[in-house]
């Protein structure tokens, strides 16, 4: 596997605004409608990866998010990956997936270290991983431990889902658009914004780059800081094909959300 140069992965992109294709994942984009406030939109729902990676949840903070899940048919539930035999239980028989994080939060590990936590969610029912790039080794140019690792949690899915946690707001825009490139050379199916833990979230602008570095073969999925079905909408409408909330009942429900993952 050939290491981009910093010149090959810094096409010229063009923001796209309107419907992106559906991406890796199978999960198409929802069409923006009006989301005037307290209007209900179930229509996201399956576009949601309903999330809750507190430290200090608990488990029956966990039922709940499960039942919250079940009751709305959220895409999945997204948590910590020590959670995932118990969120897999709470699920069974229902259609809800479980997605879990790797590497969460600062993604500052070795890439047998991130390999391993991912094979031990596979082995617990993860249905889908969201992995930490490694910023201090992207921002130091050091692209072939970054392919590394992502490439390593790919294989360590064995074909489950990857989504690849760029930390958007600790980057510049040429390295944005290098470290999509990565994810797309290592076989990753999506990238995403934000852990929501790093300063920063999910921008229509950030979206709209990333999508048109990936193109229609990876999905793009907003985290951090959507917490209303407009934001939702705005995301969606320039590329998004998934959304990571904790605010996912208010966004469906038509109420407003609260910070906090």
């Amino acid at each position: 596997m050939a290491t981009p140069t910093r010149d090959a992965v810094r096409p010229t992109v063009t923001p796209r605004v309107g419907g992106a294709g559906s991406g890796a994942g199978g999960v198409a984009p929802v069409a923006g409608q009006a989301s005037a406030a307290g209007q209900p939109r179930p229509d996201l729902a399956r576009v949601i990866d309903h999330t809750l990676l507190k430290p200090d949840a608990t488990r029956d903070d966990l039922r709940k998010l499960c039942s919250e899940a079940m009751t709305w048919r959220f895409f999945s539930v997204c948590v910590n990956s020590v959670n995932v035999p118990f969120c897999r239980q709470q699920l069974t028989g229902s259609t809800v997936s479980v997605c879990a994080v790797v590497g969460f939060p600062l993604g500052a590990m070795s890439p047998n270290a991130k390999a391993f936590e991912t094979s031990e969610a596979i082995r617990a029912g993860a249905d889908e991983i969201d992995m930490v790039i490694n910023v201090g080794a992207l921002k130091s140019g050091d692209y072939a431990l970054v392919l590394d690792d992502i490439a390593r949690v790919v294989g360590a899915a064995q074909g489950r889902v990857v989504k690849v946690i760029l930390e958007t707001s600790m980057l510049s825009r040429d390295e944005k658009v290098i470290a999509c490139a990565l994810s797309k050379a290592a076989g990753a199916s999506f990238v995403k914004t934000s852990t929501g833990f790093g300063g920063g979230g999910a921008t229509a602008e950030d979206i709209a780059l990333m999508r048109g570095v990936v193109g229609p073969e990876l999905g793009v999925k907003a985290s951090g800081g959507v917490r209303t079905a407009g934001d939702a909408d705005r995301m969606i409408a320039v590329g998004a094909t998934r959304v990571g909330a904790s605010s996912s009942v208010a966004i469906v429900s038509g109420g407003a959300g609260s910070s906090g993952y």
